[in-house]
Parts: C-alpha cells; structure tokens; sequence
C-alpha cells in the first residue's frame, strides 16, 4: 500500500533565511471585509517571503489614511514609522539616509500621495531615493466617507449619485515626468501580476512607484465607479506577463518569436516581460508616455510595468553616504579631526 504524498504548508515551510511566510504576517486587519488594500498586504508578504529578506532588515514607512494602517498587517518584525499626514516621504528620506542597510517599502494611499502629500511625493521622486512606493489607489476618502480624492476618473459617480467633474491625476504619467525610473500599475487582486513586480521594485537601486488599483469594498465598488471589481475585471488591459528571477536563480527565459524582453536590475536580478498583444519596451521613456497618454484618452485601464531604467543612481549614491549605517559607526569616524575642519574652512574661502 503506497503512503500519500505529504505536501508542505507554505505558510509552514522556511524560506532560504529560515523563515517561514507566516512570520512574515502581522496584526489581524481592521479594514473592511474584502478591502483590496488586504489584497495587497498578501502580495506584499510573498514577495519578502520569495526574496528570502529578513524583516528586521526591513524599514516601513506610512502617512495617514486606510492604506497607511496596512503596514501593521505584514512583517511584524519590521522597523516601522506611521508618520504624519502627507510627509512620509520626508520620513522615508531620513531612514534611507541613516541606514543604507535597510530595504525600505512605503505605503500610502491617492489621498495621502496626491492631495496633502503631492509636494513630498515629487521631491523623494526627484531625489531617487532607495524605495518601493506603492500607492493602494481606491479613489476615493474611504476614512472620511467616501468623497472623490485626486485620483477619481472624470465621469466617475459617486455611490450617492454625484459626477466627479475634474480631471483625474494619473500618478504614473506624473512619476515618469517627475524621473522616476521604476514605474508601473497593478491590480490588487492580480497576484500573478503584482508578486514579481513588487520584488523588481524592491531589487530597484532607486524609487520604484507603484500604482495599485485597490477597490474600496464600502464607498467605492458601485455601477459607475472606475475604481470597482466590476471595472476593473471588465476594463484591464496588461500590456505583458511578467516575471521575476533573483540574482542567485539560473535564468531559463523562453525567446520564442522574440516575444520576452529580460531587463537585469541593479542587484542582478531580472524581469522578464513577455508581450501579450503589443510590441512594447518598457525601457523606452517615450514610448512609456505615449502609451499613458492614449490610455489616458481612451479610458483604457494598462496595467503593468511601464518604464524601468535599470542604470539609475540613488540619492544615497549622489551624497556618498557611508555603506555603514550611521548609528553603527565609532565616534572616532564619527567625529572629524580638526586638519579636517581647517581643510573645510580653507576651501569656503
């Protein structure tokens, strides 16, 4: 008689750090029952789970709003920081700083990015700081009820009925003209397509922005929202598959019909993009723009990654920070000798 095989518990299995993806869970979410940003939280726990990242060597760092509780549902282990309403990326800017050691994720949300936050937004874009942005995007003020935020589709209805009349941000187009060099959209609920994206931008040596349809379940999921499941699921359109080889993997890509494009990251990781139904290089900035902006015209909903510059240089890399996080280092290093000072002083003259 023959024994059943016996499958592992993913949840149970460690990964090559020994860790298992249960550890890398957190407190049980309050967010509404089918809130997409819980989606998210998931996505988020695979992709550390696969890259084999130990939590205490993670930094995350949140503004205000539903998306900004989230943080407190993935790697409970985790330095963390729930900042003010809108500043996160100053938070962000600060820790990347002090420790160069430490992957950084931000969480924020198209209220806490676009509206109160956008100046901070653009400013941790424009110095390409060493992160993984992921904006949950609902389009809509779900802790203040559900008025349209600065993301809503012009034409979009309200769930009480009113037309949202002003033009809607599209955070993507506006990080590719701000340089951002990682840029891309998903869906909450497209494991398949969120899990290797969010690790390409965790790999990233600089600001990856990811823009991630996440439908609120209570004031945004009705007939004429384009931010629903219904939407979503009828309007996607992915501009490729895309998948994700770490640095130590051997890569094995299929070139049939030169349909896969392999991007190699800075850590030596690779994407592979393999086209659907267009010919696309997600290197090519223009190319990347007018894409958006036809979308942007027709109403399409792209998801996907749509630029990424594997040779960008982080702001840590601009100021020469030291690879030795700064609380790490001897108060002799610490502190400059006075031949130091008087070279300084000599060269302000």
């Amino acid at each position: 008689m023959s024994t059943p095989e016996v499958r592992a518990n993913p949840m149970l299995t460690p990964n090559k750090v020994g860790i298992t993806k249960k550890e890398y869970g957190g407190s049980a979410s309050t967010l509404c029952t089918g809130c997409g940003h819980d989606s998210v939280t998931l996505h988020i726990i695979s992709a550390f789970y696969d890259l084999n990242i130990p939590p205490h060597k993670v930094a995350k760092l949140s503004g205000i709003g539903c998306s900004s509780k989230t943080p407190a549902y993935f790697l409970s282990s985790a330095h963390g920081f729930n900042a003010v309403h809108g500043r996160m990326p100053s938070v962000a800017t600060g820790a990347a700083m002090a420790n160069r050691s430490m992957v950084n994720i931000a969480i924020s949300g198209d209220g806490d990015t676009a509206s109160i936050g956008m100046g901070q937004f653009v400013h941790i874009i424009r110095r390409n700081i060493p992160l993984l942005y992921i904006i949950e995007n609902n389009g809509v003020y779900g802790l203040t009820k559900g008025q349209f935020s600065a993301t809503s589709d012009k034409g979009a209805i309200q769930k009480k009925g009113d037309t949202n009349t002003l033009q809607g941000i599209d955070l993507c187009l506006l990080a590719l003209e701000l340089g951002c060099n990682y840029v891309g959209r998903s869906f909450s609920g497209d494991a398949k397509q969120m899990v290797p994206m969010i690790k390409g931008g965790l790999s990233h040596r600089g600001t990856a922005v990811m823009d991630v349809i996440s439908p609120c379940i209570t004031f945004n999921n009705h007939e004429g929202s384009t931010k629903s499941y219904k939407f979503v699921k009828d309007n996607d359109q992915a501009i490729h598959e895309i998948g994700f080889v770490p640095s130590y993997t051997p890569i094995d890509v299929d070139y049939d019909h030169g349909t896969t494009k392999v991007v190699e990251l800075p850590d030596g990781a690779h994407l592979t993009l393999k086209k659907i139904d267009r010919d696309y290089d997600p290197t090519d900035k223009n190319a990347a723009f007018d894409l958006l902006h036809k979308a942007q015209s027709s109403g399409a909903l792209l998801t996907g990654l749509f630029y990424v510059n594997p040779d960008t240089v982080s702001y840590q890399e601009v100021l020469k920070i030291a690879e030795t996080p700064l609380v790490e280092l001897s108060i002799e290093k610490l502190r400059p000798p006075k031949s130091a000072l008087d070279e300084v002083m000599e060269s302000l003259k």
